[in-house]
């Protein structure tokens, strides 16, 4: 089993690794797509306004252009210990414990505009690219990355994917067959509507029971019976599809 969790906007600074090295990732059919957009974002970084306005920044956020800009050089730490946020506290990755720490490094993958897709265990800087970004001189980051990422994901030996990805982050490559989750708000006339919330909490304390069992899902309906084991209200709502139910 594998598990796509969005990335997050904010991310941990520092790290112990060595400088980014790309063929140090996983899928590494993504290099040449993962230094072009590497470049051209250090490029664009390096002017303060063509950087904010291609990121989307205020003028407040300059230590991002930092970030971006010391990219090569910067140290790196683990991607699962990069990305910080609600989905990362829900999920608890300092309260794992070693057994489910190795299951996470195993089982979990995150969403990333720049690398497309990194393992938990991948060494990466802090830097900053969102998936609606446009970098001068690219295409839009969904047009550079496919049908590259989509490739490289169908080609992983991992059973079932559960792709917890936002739909920015699932459009740079998509996953066929994948089982994705919908979190929503049951009120208490029975009417529900889509969360957004609780939405990261929730996808998170998915993504924590999926981790923690010892079992090795096939489909959705094995993937609603582990969340409900964990105490969420799970339904599966069509083939490919679970639905995560919270009280309003």
């Amino acid at each position: 089993m594998l598990i796509l969790l969005p990335p997050s906007e904010t991310k941990v600074g520092g790290g112990s690794g060595a400088p980014l090295d790309l063929g140090e990732l996983s899928l590494l059919g993504l290099t040449d797509t993962r230094r072009r957009l590497a470049d051209a974002l250090v490029a664009v970084s390096a002017d303060d306004g063509a950087g904010r306005a291609a990121l989307g920044l205020s003028e407040g956020q300059a230590d991002e252009l930092d970030r971006n800009r010391a990219l090569w050089t910067a140290p790196t730490r683990p991607a699962l210990e990069r990305y910080t946020g609600v989905l990362y506290e829900a999920l608890d990755v300092p309260g794992l414990s070693k057994a489910q720490r190795a299951k996470a490094d195993a089982r979990l993958a995150i969403g990333s505009a720049l690398f497309g897709v990194v393992r938990a265990g991948d060494p990466i800087p802090a830097y900053r690219l969102s998936a609606g970004s446009k970098l001068p001189g690219l295409r839009t980051l969904a047009a550079e990355w496919r049908p590259a990422l989509a490739a490289e994901l169908a080609a992983l030996d991992c059973g079932l994917i559960v792709d917890l990805r936002s739909g920015g982050y699932a459009a740079l490559g998509r996953v066929d067959g994948g089982v994705t989750a919908t979190v929503v708000t049951e009120r208490a006339d029975g009417s529900r509507a889509v969360v957004s919330h609780f939405n990261k909490h929730h996808k998170g304390l998915l993504a924590r029971a999926l981790v923690a069992t010892r079992a090795e899902p096939m489909d959705a309906r094995a993937v609603v019976r582990i969340a409900e084991k964990a105490g969420l209200r799970a339904e599966v709502s069509g083939p490919t599809e679970v639905t995560i139910v919270t009280a309003g």
